[in-house]
C-alpha cells in the first residue's frame, strides 16, 4: 500500500505546545485543554453548507448545528464554546464550519466570541463558500481575477493540497457540465494577497491569461487559521464529492469520529436462466407481464460461454469481481431443450472460483402475493372474501432450498445467509402490492437468510424481514430485457418521451421520476452518447457519496452486445483517474455491505441520541459508548488501541470499526500527531470586518437541487 507523508499546517501556538508537549503525557498536564470531537456547523439554509452536513451525516461525524434562520437557536457566546471539565479547560469544538467568513452582522459579539476561541484553542474554520478580496487572504478577483462560470472547467491539486489534505486524489478535479442550458457551477478565481499568509490548495485557470486562481485554499491569520472556499456546490455535484473527504480532514486534522470509503459492487442477476426480450414493435415483452393479453413472440436473451469467458477476464483486467445471482432452473431448462447440452453452465462451473454467488431462488418465481396478469399493469389475485392470495411459506421454502442445493451440487462456492429474490418479490411493490407476503418472514427465518436484498428505488432504508436484514441495491438504467443497444434506445425512449412523440407518457404521469426527454434519442448513437454517460455519472456519484450498496444488473446485460461494460467501464476509469493508489474501489460482497449498513444505522441512532462522546487531550483520544455498539473513527495511521494498530489504512488515514463494551476507549495517536496547545493562547480581538455579502448561487446548485440527469 502506497504511503503518503502528509504535512500539516499549525498555528504559531500549536507549534510552540508541539515542541513543549512530550508524547504521552497529556493527561498528566492539566494545562492540556480537552478538545471535545464534535464539529460546530453554522448554517444559512445554503446548498455548501448543507453539503458539509450531508458529508458528516454519511460519515457518522457528531456535529452541533446552529441554524441563523431560527429565532430561538442558541446564542454563540464563550460559554456555548468553552468551559472547564475537572478543572481542565474543554474546548466543545474541534472545528468551526460558518457559511461564509463572517456571515454575523458587523461589529457582532458572536463573530468575535468564535474568533476568541479559535484563536484560543487553534481551532480551524471552514468558509463554506465565500468571494475573492482582502479579508480572506485574496486578491479581488477584479481586476486580475475572475467571477463567473467554471461549469467543465479542469480544476486541479496543488502540491501542498497533494502533500496536504487532498492527498488521496491524483490531481484533477473536473467540474460538471451536464447541461447546456443550466449553470451549474460558479466560482470566484484570484491569486492570493500580496503579503498575505495563503496557501492554495485547489485552483483552475482564470479565464483571459496564464495564471490560476485559488479555489480551495488555507488562510492564516491572527492566531487564527480559515479554509476559504469560493466556488459554490450542493452535495451531489461530483466537484464537491471528489473534495468533501479532504475539508473534513482539513478541519479535524484527520482526527474524527466516522469513517468514508468508496464503495463499488455489482450483482449479475439471473445467471443460468434467459431475460424475456423487449419487442420494438410491440413496445412491451413478450413472455413478461406487461404485454396485453400475453401478445407477441417471446426471444429471450441468455449469455454463452464465450460471453462468460469474456466476463472472467474482464475481470482479471478490472482487478474486479462480478457477484453472480444465480437461477439453477435456467440450466436443467437449457439441457432438457438441447439434449443435455449448456456449454454456459459448463463453463461457469469451470471457473466458478472466480466469481461470487448468491442465491436468486430457483426459477425466479414471484414471491408476493399471486399475479393477475389478464391485465396490464398486472394485479393481485384475490380469495373469495377479497383478502389478498399470497405465495405459500412452502412455494417460498422450496425456491430457496432447491436453489441453494442445486448450487452445492453444482460446487458453486456459496453463503446459505444471502439471498435476492425475483424481482425483490415478497416484499412490498406499489402500487399492487403494499405490504410484505406474511409468508416472507417465516420462510426467511426458518432457512437462515442473514441477508436479503431489496430494490433501493422503493425500499432504500435498510429495516428487518424476519432474521432477514435488507441491502438495497441500486438499479442501473441498462435494462433486463435488452442485448442491444438498438433495443436499449428504443425502450430508453418509450419510457422517456411525452405521448405527443410516440412515447409511453409515463414522464408526464409521474413527473417526481424524471423529465420527459426533449427528442427521442437516435437507435444509432443514443445509447453511447446519452445513456452510457448518464448511468456512468449516476453510478459514480454513488461511489464517491460512501454509499456502500451494490448495483445490480442482469446477465442479458453480459450478452450479445455486452451493454453493461461501457458503464461498468466508464466508473471504473473515471474513479481510477480521480483517486491515488491508496484510496482504492471497495468491491465486497453482499453480507459484509449488510453488516457496514447495520453497523452505520445503530452508530446514527446513538449519536443522534446523545449515547457517544470522544475527546483528545494530546495524544490520546478517548471515545465512549454503549456496550454492543461497533465504533467507528478516522485516525492518522499508527494510531494504537490498546497493544494493537487501530482500523486498517485507507485514504492515507487509518479508519475502521471497534467494538465498545461500554468502558472508556483510549486510543493512542502516533507521535508524530500535531499536538493541541498546552495552554491557552491569549485571545486577540476579533477584527471588526463586515460580514460577507450574499454570493452568487446558480440555479444548478441551490439547495436540494440535483442535476437533471440524477435519480
Amino acid at each position: 500500500m502506497k504511503r503518503r507523508i502528509r504535512t500539516a499546517v499549525l498555528s504559531v501556538g500549536a507549534l510552540i505546545a508541539a515542541a513543549a508537549l512530550p508524547a504521552g503525557t497529556a493527561h498528566a498536564d492539566p494545562t492540556t485543554p480537552r478538545v471535545d470531537l464534535r464539529v460546530l456547523v453554522v448554517t444559512d439554509g445554503g446548498p455548501a453548507v448543507q453539503a458539509v452536513t450531508a458529508e458528516l451525516d454519511s460519515a457518522g461525524t457528531p456535529y452541533t448545528q446552529v441554524d441563523l434562520t431560527r429565532s430561538d437557536r442558541p446564542v454563540i457566546d464563550p460559554a456555548f464554546l468553552a468551559d472547564t471539565v475537572g478543572g481542565r479547560p474543554r474546548a466543545k469544538f474541534q472545528a468551526v464550519v460558518l457559511p461564509n467568513d463572517n456571515p454575523f452582522a458587523a461589529g457582532s459579539s458572536e463573530m468575535a466570541a468564535l474568533a476568541a476561541y479559535e484563536q484560543a484553542y487553534a481551532i480551524p474554520q471552514v468558509d463554506a463558500y465565500t468571494y475573492a478580496r482582502p479579508q480572506v487572504g485574496l486578491q479581488y478577483f477584479v481586476p486580475g481575477g475572475y467571477a463567473g462560470s467554471v461549469d467543465g472547467a479542469q480544476a486541479g491539486i496543488t502540491p501542498a493540497g497533494r502533500s496536504g489534505p487532498f492527498g488521496y486524489l491524483r490531481g484533477t478535479v473536473p467540474f460538471e457540465d451536464n447541461s447546456p442550458t443550466v449553470g451549474e457551477s460558479y466560482a470566484y478565481l484570484s491569486q492570493p494577497a500580496p503579503g498575505a499568509d495563503f496557501t492554495t490548495y485547489v485552483d483552475a485557470p482564470i479565464p483571459g491569461s496564464t495564471r490560476r486562481g485559488s479555489l480551495v485554499g488555507e488562510y492564516r491569520h491572527d492566531g487564527r487559521r480559515e479554509l476559504v472556499v469560493t466556488f459554490v456546490y450542493n452535495r451531489y455535484q461530483q466537484q464537491y464529492r471528489l473534495l468533501a473527504r479532504g475539508i473534513v480532514e482539513w478541519m479535524t486534522g484527520g482526527v474524527h469520529l466516522g469513517a468514508s470509503r468508496n464503495y463499488f459492487s455489482v450483482h449479475v442477476d439471473d445467471v443460468f436462466a434467459a431475460d424475456d426480450r423487449w419487442d420494438t414493435r410491440l413496445d412491451c415483452t413478450p413472455g413478461d407481464v406487461d404485454c396485453a393479453g400475453g401478445g407477441g413472440t417471446p426471444h429471450p436473451i441468455r449469455m454463452t460461454a464465450d460471453d462468460a469467458e469474456y466476463a472472467k477476464n474482464w475481470q482479471t483486467g478490472r482487478n474486479f469481481t462480478l457477484d453472480m445471482v444465480y437461477n439453477g432452473a435456467g440450466s436443467l431448462d437449457q439441457r432438457e431443450d438441447n439434449n443435455g447440452v449448456d456449454l454456459l453452465s459448463d463453463k461457469l462451473q469451470a471457473d466458478r472460483d472466480w466469481f461470487r454467488w448468491i442465491n436468486h431462488t430457483y426459477t425466479h418465481a414471484f414471491l408476493g402475493c399471486e399475479q393477475d396478469v389478464s391485465v396490464v399493469p398486472w394485479r393481485c389475485a384475490t380469495n373469495p372474501d377479497h383478502s389478498t392470495k399470497w405465495v405459500s411459506r412452502t412455494d417460498i421454502d422450496n425456491e430457496i432450498v432447491l436453489n441453494r442445493l442445486w448450487g452445492q451440487s453444482f460446487g458453486l462456492p456459496l453463503r446459505n445467509d444471502e439471498l435476492v429474490t425475483g424481482e425483490h418479490s415478497g416484499m412490498a411493490v406499489l402500487p399492487q402490492q403494499p405490504q410484505d407476503n406474511p409468508n416472507l418472514a417465516p420462510s426467511l427465518t426458518g432457512n437462515g437468510i442473514t441477508w436479503v436484498a431489496s430494490d433501493n428505488s422503493r425500499d432504500p432504508e435498510q429495516r428487518q424481514v424476519g432474521s432477514a436484514s435488507t441491502v438495497a441495491r441500486h438499479p442501473m438504467n441498462v435494462y433486463y430485457n435488452v442485448g442491444n443497444a438498438v433495443e436499449a434506445v428504443d425502450e430508453y425512449n418509450w419510457i422517456y418521451t411525452s405521448r405527443a412523440q410516440g412515447g409511453s407518457g409515463i414522464c408526464e404521469d409521474h413527473a417526481d421520476t424524471t423529465t420527459c426527454l426533449p427528442a427521442p434519442l437516435d437507435t444509432a448513437t443514443g445509447y453511447a452518447q446519452k445513456i452510457v454517460p448518464a448511468e456512468t455519472r449516476t453510478a459514480l456519484g454513488h461511489v464517491l457519496a460512501n454509499d456502500p450498496k451494490p448495483h445490480f444488473i442482469h446477465q442479458s446485460n453480459l450478452a450479445e452486445e455486452r451493454l453493461a461494460y461501457p458503464v461498468l467501464n466508464g466508473v471504473i476509469d473515471g474513479y481510477d483517474a480521480l483517486f491515488a493508489a491508496d484510496t482504492p474501489l471497495m468491491n465486497e460482497r453482499m453480507k459484509d455491505i449488510g453488516t457496514e449498513l447495520r453497523r452505520r444505522g445503530a452508530w446514527k441512532s446513538a449519536v443522534q441520541a446523545g449515547q457517544v462522546s470522544a475527546y483528545r487531550i494530546g495524544s490520546t483520544v478517548t471515545v465512549t459508548a454503549p456496550a454492543g455498539l461497533d465504533v467507528t473513527a478516522t485516525l492518522p495511521s499508527g494510531t494504537r488501541l490498546g497493544g494493537a494498530a487501530f482500523g486498517t489504512p485507507y485514504a492515507g488515514r487509518a479508519s475502521g470499526w471497534t467494538p465498545s463494551n461500554g468502558s472508556a476507549l483510549d486510543l493512542t495517536l502516533p507521535s508524530s500527531t500535531p499536538a493541541a496547545p498546552s495552554a491557552l493562547a491569549a485571545p486577540r480581538p476579533a477584527p471588526a470586518t463586515a460580514p460577507a455579502p450574499g454570493t452568487s448561487v446558480p440555479a444548478g446548485v441551490r439547495a436540494g437541487a440535483k442535476d437533471t440527469d440524477r435519480r
